[in-house]
């Protein structure tokens, strides 16, 4: 039996998490649902996101392409109530100003960018009304990076994208602050199939001496774990971080104090 007294708990919320079936999005997913949350696994790799939920008590698998409104909207069908969204799905880029192809800058700002506006959009009735069922508001988190609060050589759209959720989630914040929680987490490098897919092919001919770099950007010298981002999540979505939005957390490893 949950001991209902432990602080962070989310018993009787329901939860949906993009990207949910790998990385940040999977320990958010195992997070959330150890909290005692219903968790939607939502994802564009449906049959990832259908192993997981087959592990994972308190949790259904959603299939969901972030881009495409017709997805979203069968995806909302599917879903009668919401209390957190946790926008997380995303994709990365390396490239200057000058060897990022419009093509790439388009997609990077169609993925990472419009993407939660399109899904918080639709969305948000559900999030508005959830007070109606509890006491506490209803919750967004949204993945950014510390690439949206300093600049990064070689990541020109990806900054940029990250820069634009920043600015999304103070925004809606300022929008709604009696009626919605908006908090953003801002994680450094964190070891994930995202880092690994990055490495592999970009730096497949000196793949461990850029590991070893993206350790010593960070100044406590590794990268960070899924799970220490998915506790900050769970608690920035818990009733303990009600007086908390329009937040920005950084989970980098001192990147950004350094």
């Amino acid at each position: 039996m949950e001991d209902h007294s432990l602080p962070f708990r989310l018993d009787g919320r329901i939860a949906l998490v993009t990207g949910g079936a790998s990385g940040i999005g999977e320990a958010t997913v195992k997070e959330l649902a150890c909290a005692g949350a219903f968790v939607w696994i939502a994802d564009i790799n449906f049959p990832a996101a259908e192993a997981l939920a087959a592990q994972t008590p308190f949790a259904r698998a959603l299939h969901l392409d972030v881009t495409s409104p017709k997805s979203i909207a069968a995806a909302l069908a599917q879903v009668d109530f919401l209390d957190i969204l946790v926008n997380n799905a995303g994709i990365g880029h390396v490239g200057s100003i000058e060897t990022t192809g419009p093509e790439d800058f388009d997609r990077m700002m169609n993925v990472n960018v419009r993407s939660i506006y399109l899904v918080t959009r639709a969305f948000l009735p559900m999030l508005l009304a959830a007070q109606e069922r509890h006491e506490a508001l209803g919750t967004i988190v949204n993945v950014a990076s510390v690439s949206g609060l300093v600049g990064i050589k070689q990541r020109f759209a990806y900054c940029t994208t990250k820069g634009a959720i920043i600015a999304m989630t103070r925004q809606l914040a300022a929008e709604y602050p009696k009626t919605l929680r908006v908090n953003a987490v801002c994680p450094g490098t964190v070891q994930t199939p995202f880092v690994e897919a990055y490495l592999e092919r970009f730096h497949q001919d000196n793949k461990e001496e850029t590991r070893a770099e993206l350790r010593a950007r960070q100044p406590v010298g590794r990268l960070g774990k899924p799970e220490e981002v998915a506790s900050a999540i769970r608690y920035l979505a818990s009733d303990e971080a009600a007086f908390v939005t329009g937040s920005l957390l950084t989970i980098d490893g001192g990147w950004t104090a350094a």
